[in-house]
């Protein structure tokens, strides 16, 4: 249905190669693969490099390649690690995801993409504790991160929490959507947890930014046909595929969900998605990464363990710069769930004292994580 787009060109690590324009490249520009690091790579056309290169020490993750291309690279002192057959991913992908790519076959229901069948294996694995699979899952995490890391090198990166139960059709959807917005149109990256509700509002904002404001306008309007990704995710992530195809090309944000929570789906506005299947490794990447500072919407225990696991770090902080944090409506965060005031208790003559800051509204939230340095 959608076209996978090129992947963005990043920062690599100097002995890294996860492309075949970067194999190309390496194999004329230095005439050996020796302690190379070669990763997710389909290599069956490029044998006679193979067979012909000094590879010891080297490393190939998931490649595919001739049997005697394999040998010949074990034989010279070369780990192989084959690709797994059967897998609905890639454990040794050397780039984050595209939305084109985990809701490919959207048009057949959502359970046909590699999204969802993703998964229903990480269910069914989990369930039967098979050491191998969960190898797997830690393999795909870590290669993941680190596709992020080289994706985010020297990145000004905002992260925004909330709620997955915010609607689509809402004014408090609509505030997210513009927040995004302004922090995409000020130079920064908008992080969020990948999902739907607050955290796709604010990924949509920031698509939205190289276009005129009555496009957003126009944008919320046709999301608002499908508010909710339930009951139904396949009329939900349609919807927003049916925006970027009237306005391609938007801004690039990133998405950072989990497989944990499978009823979750991811949301089709982030350019970049760093899917994983270990939550806890999700949330702690996504906060340190935020290096600019992060904004929480109203929110329920997701939310709520996020801002104290941003405040942990900070609260430990006494000699660098603690990350802003500006919490958002003060009814809720003071008498429907009283996070604030412990915040404000831990941040008492310490150094993150000067870096937090409680608004009323979400328009203000902007100009508070400027005020506290983000």
């Amino acid at each position: 249905m959608h076209s996978t787009p090129a992947q963005p060109r990043r920062a690599t690590h100097d002995h890294e190669i996860e492309s075949l324009a970067e194999f190309d490249e390496i194999v004329a520009a230095h005439g050996t693969l020796a302690r190379f690091r070669v990763q997710g790579i389909d290599l069956t056309d490029r044998t006679d490099a193979l067979l012909s290169l000094e590879t010891e020490g080297a490393v190939f993750l998931g490649c595919p390649m001739e049997h005697d291309a394999a040998a010949r690279l074990r034989a010279a002192g070369a780990l192989v690690f084959p690709p797994v057959p059967g897998l609905p991913f890639d454990p040794y992908r050397g780039f984050v995801y595209a939305p084109d790519e985990l809701f490919e076959s959207l048009d057949e229901g959502y359970e046909a993409t590699p999204d969802a069948q993703a998964y229903t294996w990480f269910v069914r694995t989990k369930a039967d504790g098979d050491i191998f699979a969960s190898m797997l899952r830690a393999i795909h995490d870590d290669v993941v991160s680190d596709a992020l890391d080289e994706l985010l090198v020297g990145a000004r990166v905002v992260g925004v929490m909330g709620g997955h139960a915010m609607a689509r059709g809402t004014e408090a959807y609509a505030s997210a959507a513009r927040l995004g917005r302004e922090l995409a149109r000020a130079g920064l990256t908008v992080a969020t947890g990948g999902g739907p509700g607050a955290m796709e509002a604010a990924n949509l904002g920031a698509y939205a930014a190289p276009f005129d404001d009555e496009m957003l306008v126009e944008a919320l309007r046709l999301l608002a046909k499908a508010p909710s990704f339930r009951p139904s995710v396949t009329d939900w992530a349609r919807a927003a595929f049916e925006v970027r195809g009237r306005w391609p090309g938007g801004g690039a944000s990133v998405g950072i969900p989990t497989w944990f929570y499978g009823h979750e789906p991811p949301n089709a506005f982030a350019a970049h998605i760093a899917k994983y299947f270990a939550n806890a490794t999700r949330e702690d990447g996504l906060l340190a990464r935020s290096n600019a500072g992060v904004v929480f919407l109203p929110g329920a225990a997701g939310t709520v363990q996020e801002i104290f696991d941003n405040a942990t770090p900070n609260y430990y902080e006494s000699r660098g710069e603690p990350t802003p944090m500006v919490l958002v409506d003060r009814e809720h965060w003071t008498r429907m769930l009283p996070a604030w005031p412990l915040l404000q208790s831990l941040a008492g003559g310490r150094v993150m004292e000067s870096r937090i800051a409680l608004v009323d509204r979400i328009e203000e939230a902007p100009e508070a994580l400027k005020r506290l340095g983000g």
